[in-house]
Formats: C-alpha cells, sequence, structure tokens
C-alpha cells in the first residue's frame, strides 16, 4: 500500500503541471551520441509517447554526428571541422542527409512505435518546413590577424520556418522526428546543426519548453555546482567570466536566441539521466538548468 500511495503522490505533484502545458509544444533535441544507448533509448521513446498521452504535443529533433562519421568512414570520404561544424561537400552533404532522414530517423520512429507512439519521420525538406541559408564563418590568422572568409560547403542554418507540416502531424494524433536537414533557396540541400534546428523550431511553435538533452547535467559554476535558472543577461555575464566556455556556449547561444523570439523557457539537460525529461518537466525540483526571461 505505501508504494502505491508513493506512485499516486507523485501523480498529484505532477497534475498541475500537465493541465499547464497540455495543448503546449515541446521541441526536443536528442543527440546522436545518446542514441548507441539501447536502454537509454527506450527510456527515450517512452518519455515522449507520455507527454503526448497526457496531452503535450513534443516534436523530436535529432542529431547524427557520429553515425555520419562512422559512414563517411566506411566509404571512405574525409571530413574536417571548423568550430565544431563539419565542412560538408556535395558527396558529405549526400551521406549526411542518407543516414539522417534515412537510418536515424527511421529508428526513432520505430521506437515510438514500439513505445505505444505513433511517429512521422520528417525533414525541414518536407512540407517546406525549412528554408536554409549557407553559413559562413570567418577565422582570423595568428600571424597577420587577418580574418578570412572560410568556406563549410552546404553547411547552412535556418532562414525562415513553415510549421504547418507539424500542426497537421500534430493535430492528427502523430509525434513529428525531424532530422536537421533543409533546402536553400537555391535549391540546394544544407545539413543544420540540430540544437540550430531545434531552437528554430520552437521559437516557430511559440513552444512551452526547448529541451536540449546533452551529457551534462546542465550549466555548472565554477565549482562544479549546477544552476538551476539563468537569464540571459546572466548567461551574457557568465561567458564573460569564462565560466561557460567550449560547446556549452553555442548550445545557451540556441536557448538565448529562442526564448528572446518567443519560446518560453529552455532546458539543459543531462539526457544519461533515466526519465530525466519528466523529472524536469512535471515535479516542482526539476533536473537541469532553466533558462527564461522571467
Amino acid at each position: 500500500m505505501h508504494e502505491a500511495s508513493t506512485k499516486a503522490q507523485t501523480l498529484i505533484e505532477a497534475l498541475p503541471y500537465f493541465q499547464r502545458y497540455a495543448g503546449r509544444s515541446f521541441v526536443v533535441k536528442y543527440g546522436g551520441n545518446a542514441m548507441g544507448d539501447e536502454e537509454a533509448a527506450r527510456e527515450f521513446a517512452e518519455d515522449i509517447v507520455l507527454l503526448k498521452a497526457v496531452g503535450i504535443n513534443p516534436v523530436v529533433v535529432h542529431g547524427g554526428g557520429p553515425q555520419i562519421g562512422a559512414m563517411l568512414k566506411k566509404l571512405g570520404v574525409e571530413s574536417t571541422f571548423v568550430d565544431g561544424l563539419r565542412v560538408t561537400d556535395k558527396a558529405t552533404a549526400e551521406v549526411a542527409e542518407m543516414v539522417l532522414s534515412g537510418a536515424i530517423n527511421k529508428a526513432l520512429v520505430s521506437s515510438i512505435a514500439r513505445a505505444g507512439g505513433k511517429a512521422v519521420g520528417l525533414s525541414g525538406k518536407d512540407g517546406g518546413l525549412v528554408t536554409a541559408r549557407k553559413v559562413e564563418r570567418t577565422t582570423k590568422d595568428p600571424e597577420s590577424n587577418i580574418e578570412r572568409a572560410l568556406d563549410l560547403g552546404f553547411v547552412g542554418e535556418p532562414s525562415a520556418v513553415d510549421t504547418t507540416i507539424i500542426e497537421t502531424a500534430t493535430a492528427a494524433g502523430m509525434i513529428p522526428i525531424i532530422a536537421p536537414i533543409g533546402t536553400g533557396e537555391d535549391g540546394h540541400t544544407y545539413n543544420i546543426n540540430a540544437d540550430t534546428m531545434a531552437g528554430a523550431l520552437a521559437s516557430a511553435l511559440g513552444a512551452a519548453r526547448l529541451l536540449l538533452l546533452t551529457d551534462v547535467p546542465g550549466v555548472l559554476d565554477k565549482s562544479g555546482a549546477l544552476l538551476t535558472d539563468l537569464t540571459p543577461a546572466d548567461i551574457a555575464a557568465l561567458r564573460e567570466d569564462g565560466t561557460i566556455s567550449g560547446g556549452m556556449i553555442p548550445k545557451l547561444e540556441t536557448c538565448v536566441s529562442a526564448v528572446e523570439a518567443g519560446c518560453e523557457a529552455a532546458v539543459v539537460l543531462d539526457g544519461r539521466v533515466p526519465h530525466a525529461m519528466l523529472l524536469e518537466f512535471f515535479t516542482a525540483r526539476g533536473a537541469g538548468t532553466l533558462i527564461s526571461a522571467r
């Protein structure tokens, strides 16, 4: 009876959150590194199906960097990175689309189905969801201090988002699973960073939450303690004093951009923790770092 009572109390604690988020969209970025763990993938699918079952509209954007790298190696195609972005020539772009829109996307759709949900696999090319523009980067020569343009090839970022296909799918009871691929106005296919793609979709949908699953507990202070609530101003200060560095910087830039463009709040969360999404969304304690305008 005690165990049953504890379960009932947990559901009662979650009730206000069910009511608050009913009918709202949650955009979840699911990373390529997390996909290699079969048990974690099963738990992720169960969490997504549960969100849909309680009236929330989850939208999943997935990465796939490790899988793309493995396929390129298998095919003997060399690849290089600049500022964390894969330099993408035409051959690499074709492999990226094959892996992202094919094997990874359909594996996630199948996981959702096994967990009792209905998912539809999409990319930014479907239904005109995402129009991409070429990413432009510069680098500074350490000796001459002269900046020069870098050509990253077919690496893009969203320039426009039309959410019609997402809204149609969610209204039909489906869970959209989206590969970060888009078409440019020039007709070319562009590979888009999954965090950036998720942020753009969260902004366009006016999502209640943007969730970036990563491999750390969230944003940590200099002593290693978790920072649970941050504003864009807080993030700017933490970056200035060196508390935030490395790969966390572009993730938080995505969160700030989404919050400032219409997403209610963003969360950086440890995707390795079982059911961390549910702990974050449906408990007062939460489980990661929440970024909001307050």
